[in-house]
């Protein structure tokens, strides 16, 4: 199980979703080997059709000349009235769909943890870290 950590502290999470995502067999390797980056991922929906952008999975060491894209969009694959719902939340100002975390479900299929979030600001991720601080001290304490 891959997470994207930052997201947590970059986004306020409203809901999650959990989707499956086509994958190609050299990214399924990369993934099991825990080579992704999360950085500036995002989905998006385009044609009615929801896709991941931006997600990076390194290439496959032992791949040969049929080794993937490392920043192609890949297809994100939910229920006909998850995403109608979706679309309707996304197009509120405001509102985007990060993943959270990409994970093997126990018949080895591939998902990705997508959050429904809105953007923090830099004065409430100061507030958050503040607020954590005091927690973890109070928890050394008591």
């Amino acid at each position: 199980m891959l997470e994207n950590r930052k997201a947590r502290h970059d986004y306020e999470i409203l809901e999650t979703y959990e989707a499956g995502i086509a994958l190609k067999g050299t990214e399924v390797k990369s993934v099991r080997a825990g080579k992704v980056d999360f950085t500036g991922a995002f989905a998006r929906f385009d044609n009615g059709e929801l896709w991941l952008e931006d997600l990076y999975i390194a290439p496959y060491e032992k791949g040969s000349y049929s080794n993937h894209e490392p920043r192609r969009r890949r297809k994100l694959l939910l229920h006909r009235h998850e995403l109608n719902k979706l679309r309707g939340r996304v197009e509120q100002k405001g509102l985007t769909l990060v993943p959270l975390k990409i994970y093997f479900n126990e018949r080895g299929y591939a998902k990705v943890l997508l959050a429904l979030a809105r953007g923090k600001r830099d004065y409430q991720k100061k507030q958050d870290d503040k607020k954590r601080a005091v927690e973890r001290e109070l928890e050394k304490w008591y």
